[in-house]
């Protein structure tokens, strides 16, 4: 994604080239002699990734951060070379030279002149105000539409056309002659082809005058050479070469404006002669092998009901074995829900039940049109309702019948579902089968929702995002927390697609401060997603964790107790769970600290020991408890301890923990929630409790305990600190 022109940036520009002035311009640009090569240059330059021994974040900054050409303005200028036949004569350096700064210079421009809608008629305090919004309008939306990046990695469109048409195969073999297995063999054949060319051409260009000096044969292949590469027939892999190559006659003549059709993008294989052809970008050609077909088929009307059906089914298996991957036997598909015999309510295309939290998802596989695409408000609007609107409010009347408790859930299989006594928090998420350019951002404007205190904000998304999310959050509560972060501060945060917030949560946590209104993330963050995505599914050589959030907590006692609520999701501490996966960094190691100290103290003396600390900005606490107590005997001194605390604090919530000395182990645990009603028997019983509860606070003194514990000696007839509650001489004293 390019970066966002600012307000100042708007203001000062002053009135811009009128769009279709500056697109002309690169029209008759890229018609010139040997432009293919520049853009072989710019692919060279903005799409090649160059990393030594592992892969690092920073080897792909250059991907994200809107230095150089993003992949839609590239296959602008294809679409635009495509118009006329393709010429390879390599112009002198000079001529590349000012094709290359003269186009770069055409986009930026033409890039201003998209974004200058959102400071027509712009007032600063009617937008303060809320009375007036930059981005609700189609032509404003026209610049994230085109600007917003790849929702989608092309490993992703790999993988999952596969499942997508897995049901189509008779079809693509009756009518292609060939399936889609066999067409992504032949293309990651070519890739590991042109791979070898650039390989080869780094040593032929070291012989040549910089005069001869070309990056297109890095990009150009022959069918005999695809067909030896592949191993597979040559007859094949000429079908699947023409199936994505722009026909020959066909001059792309529609695409006379931005927001047209480019018959590139369906079709990146360009033929270049008699016997040589060139794909500039890889990821176009997987994007296509993903989306494609579906139009192939969606053109025969004996098939196109078929098509349209297989698609909404790959939506909701997808959707369900992503999920199950993560929340096992919990995940259930096509649940029906009916109040009474015959009485249906609605279906439920993949429900998780964790605990007494619920994920009711919600699959489409709409799009964004062409006329939406051009700016075009009402068509804009109408995709989004059926594609996204429709979908939440689906799953927003099958959670409120799932919260109001007086409904039957019947799975596929005919059987009924056991729900909890009180579903406490329902996730409704909307997942769209295909890149629904903005994503995010379109939702952020125009998304109606309810929302309350068991019905959250709802996540829309995509199944590349949900890909990701399961892949890198690896357990329940990550995947639960981080959609009740996102449900807490999504309103607050402007971005196009889900990637990015997902990577800013893997490195910092996805928090917001109460005092920011509009927090703006750029692309460039994304980096630390896309490496470890690719180690793990492209089988790079680097770190399939990025440090941050899924790092700090291993090996701590925090990080077991994670482990602990997860193995048996009990709802009476999987809230503390969430609130765990919440805090920062300083709360969680003052947490680790005071239950080290504790239970040391414990397993020392055999007496009950514990710690509270409060965390204000979330309006909670936690009191944790270190004994071996019988739990009946346990259970009250936490509870009132608790109930104390929660009123001292005016806390909306608190929870207890109790732990077993030595190992720090969970024994059992409570929540206490709801408003502090005034009582002056309580206001007595709390007038001389300690307030210095927070963080730093607690972290000083837990300092101060550990260092008197160390000072300490242990008596022959104290009691063992190995914790067996044995005396020390008759235990573990060295004889």
């Amino acid at each position: 994604m390019r970066r966002n022109t600012t307000i100042e940036d708007g203001a000062r520009a002053g009135s811009p080239r009128d769009e279709q002035v500056i697109f002309d311009e690169l029209v008759s640009l890229c018609a010139s002699p040997g432009f293919t090569h520049a853009i072989a240059s710019f692919c060279f330059r903005d799409n090649l990734v160059r990393f030594k021994d592992e892969l690092k974040p920073d080897d792909l900054l250059h991907l994200r951060s809107g230095a150089g050409l993003i992949r839609t303005e590239i296959s602008t200028l294809i679409g635009l070379l495509a118009r006329k036949p393709i010429d390879l004569k390599l112009p002198p350096p000079d001529v590349s030279e000012d094709y290359l700064s003269r186009a770069e210079a055409l986009l930026h421009e033409l890039h201003k002149s998209l974004s200058s809608v959102w400071f027509k008629d712009f007032d600063l305090e009617k937008a303060k105000s809320g009375e007036f919004d930059p981005f609700s309008s189609g032509p404003a939306l026209r610049e994230p539409i085109f600007y917003g990046g790849d929702s989608a990695y092309n490993f992703q469109y790999r993988d999952f056309a596969t499942k997508k048409y897995a049901k189509d195969g008779e079809w693509l073999a009756a009518n292609k002659g060939f399936d889609i297995s066999t067409a992504l063999k032949v293309v990651d054949a070519l890739a590991s082809l042109l791979v070898k060319n650039l390989l080869s051409l780094r040593e032929s260009l070291r012989s040549k005058p910089s005069i001869q000096w070309t990056l297109l044969p890095a990009f150009t292949f022959s069918l005999k050479e695809l067909a030896e590469q592949s191993e597979i027939d040559g007859e094949i892999v000429s079908r699947v070469v023409e199936a994505f190559c722009l026909p020959k006659g066909d001059s792309n003549s529609q695409f006379t404006a931005l927001s047209e059709y480019n018959a590139t993008v369906a079709t990146p294989i360009l033929a270049a002669d008699t016997d040589k052809f060139i794909l500039f970008q890889n990821y176009s050609l997987m994007e296509a092998i993903y989306e494609s077909p579906f139009f192939w088929m969606a053109a025969d009307r004996a098939y196109a009901a078929t098509a349209l059906s297989n698609r909404g089914q790959y939506t909701e298996e997808l959707s369900f074995e992503r999920l199950r991957k993560v929340f096992r036997d919990n995940v259930h598909a096509n649940v029906r829900l009916r109040k009474s015999k015959g009485d249906e309510l609605g279906e439920i295309d993949v429900l998780v039940v964790f605990g007494d939290r619920a994920i009711v998802l919600q699959a489409k596989s709409k799009r964004l049109t062409l006329e939406a695409r051009k700016g075009n408000d009402l068509r804009i609007k109408d995709d989004f309702k059926k594609a996204i609107q429709a979908a939440y409010d689906q799953a927003l009347s099958c959670s409120k019948a799932m919260v109001e408790g007086e409904c039957k859930l019947i799975d596929a299989d005919g059987k009924e579902l056991t729900l909890p006594n009180e579903v406490k928090q329902v996730f409704p998420v909307c997942v769209v089968s295909d890149h629904y350019p903005a994503l995010a951002f379109q939702a952020r404007q125009f998304l109606k929702f309810e929302a309350g205190d068991k019905i959250v904000v709802p996540l829309v998304t995509d199944v590349f995002a949900l890909d990701a999310i399961t892949e890198m959050l690896e357990t329940p509560l990550r995947v639960l927390s981080y959609l009740e972060l996102r449900s807490s501060f999504g309103q607050k945060i402007l971005t196009t697609h889900e990637l990015t917030l997902l990577s800013m949560h893997l490195k910092y946590n996805l928090w917001v401060n109460k005092k920011y209104d509009l927090v703006v993330f750029e692309d460039d963050i994304s980096v630390h997603l896309d490496a470890a995505m690719a180690v793990r599914r492209v089988a790079l050589p680097g770190a399939r964790t990025p440090s941050g959030v899924l790092t700090r907590m291993q090996g701590t006692h925090v990080g077991r107790i994670l482990r602990e609520i997860e193995s048996r999701p009990d709802p009476q501490t999987i809230p503390l769970g969430l609130l765990l996966l919440s805090l920062g960094e300083e709360s969680i190691n003052t947490i680790n600290k005071g239950i080290a100290v504790i239970v040391a103290q414990a397993a020392r003396d055999g007496r009950n020991h514990d710690f509270t600390i409060c965390f204000g900005d979330l309006s909670s606490g936690l009191t944790i408890h270190c004994n071996n107590r019988p739990p009946n005997e346990a259970a009250d001194p936490l509870f009132n301890h608790c109930n104390l605390r929660k009123y001292s604090q005016k806390a909306a919530r608190w929870f207890g923990l109790a732990i077993a000395p030595r190992t720090g182990a969970i024994r059992f645990g409570l929540t206490l929630e709801g408003g502090c009603i005034q009582d002056p028997a309580m206001d007595a019983a709390v007038e001389n409790m300690p307030a210095g509860i927070r963080p730093k606070k607690i972290a000083a003194a837990l300092d101060r305990a550990a260092a008197r514990s160390h000072d300490r000696k242990v008596g022959r007839n104290d009691p063992c600190p190995c914790g067996s509650g044995r005396k020390y001489k008759r235990c573990c004293l060295p004889r």
